[in-house]
Parts: structure tokens; C-alpha cells; sequence
């Protein structure tokens, strides 16, 4: 019996992401961030220095698609929770404690995701990740399209 591989959609690209964020929010909850809140720390934690606390909320914002008010929202939590402070003139920094917060839920996650696309052929991945570049690119046009 032959089994046909389902195509691609945005029904199987959501079943894949809801399932994804689901177990990183399990392993986030412990940690006391949301998902949010871990984007804006990943995005904090790649800025060499401070980040720019607009380009930071561009980033999040822009990588998640949410508005800026909730963006801004998860950096007051943040800065609440000491893992995130301010630097003059108007940038944020990672605390050591939003270093190692970060650095500890990453590994985590790295481990499930080694797991989740363990025995997957390069290959397959390669396309699959062409076509989601190529759809998100599609996408975000649309979105853009569609705010004007």
C-alpha cells in the first residue's frame, strides 16, 4: 500500500506550529516567561551590546506579528523580573540572570527540537525550509498589502 505524503498548506503549517509552541510553552512555563517574552530575550541575547529598545520592538513585533503595545508589554515584564535592563540612551541589555534564563530554556528547547527533526533527511528539510521562507515572504507582502 502506498501512503501519499499530505501537501503542504497552511493548515499543516499551523498544525506544525501550534504543536511546536505548545511544547515550548511547557518548557518556558517553568521559567516564569511566556513566549513572547523568550522572543524578546533571543532577539536581546544576538545584539552585540545593547539593543535599541524601538529596534528591539521592530524585531519582536515584526518576527511574531503582534503590536507593538504587547512588545512593549513583555519588555516592562522583563525589566519587572531582572532580566532585562536599561542602558542610556535608549537601548536594553540582557541581565545575567536574563543570560542564563535564556541560555537554560534554549538548551532545553534545542534538545526537544533535536529530537522533533531527528531522522529527517537533510534534504527534505533544505526544500521544506525553501518553501517556508518563500511562503513567509508571500505572507508578510500580503500582511503588509492588507495594513495599508
Amino acid at each position: 500500500m502506498t501512503t501519499t505524503a499530505p501537501r503542504v498548506d497552511g493548515r499543516a503549517i499551523g498544525l506544525a506550529h501550534y504543536a511546536s509552541r505548545a511544547v515550548l510553552e511547557h518548557v518556558l512555563a517553568p521559567h516564569g516567561v511566556t513566549f513572547l517574552q523568550f522572543v524578546t530575550l533571543r532577539l536581546a541575547s544576538v545584539t552585540d551590546g545593547p539593543a535599541g529598545e524601538t529596534a528591539l520592538i521592530d524585531g519582536v513585533a515584526g518576527t511574531v506579528k503582534v503590536d507593538e503595545a504587547e512588545v512593549r508589554r513583555a519588555i516592562g515584564d522583563l525589566h519587572g523580573a531582572g532580566l532585562l535592563t536599561s542602558e542610556e540612551p535608549s537601548g536594553v541589555r540582557l541581565t545575567e540572570a536574563g543570560r542564563e534564563l535564556y541560555a537554560t530554556a534554549a538548551a532545553e528547547t534545542t534538545a526537544i527540537a533535536d529530537r522533533l527533526y531527528a531522522g529527517i533527511p537533510e534534504g527534505d528539510r533544505s526544500v521544506a525550509g525553501r518553501v517556508l521562507a518563500l511562503v513567509t515572504e508571500r505572507a508578510d507582502a500580503e500582511l503588509a498589502a492588507l495594513r495599508k
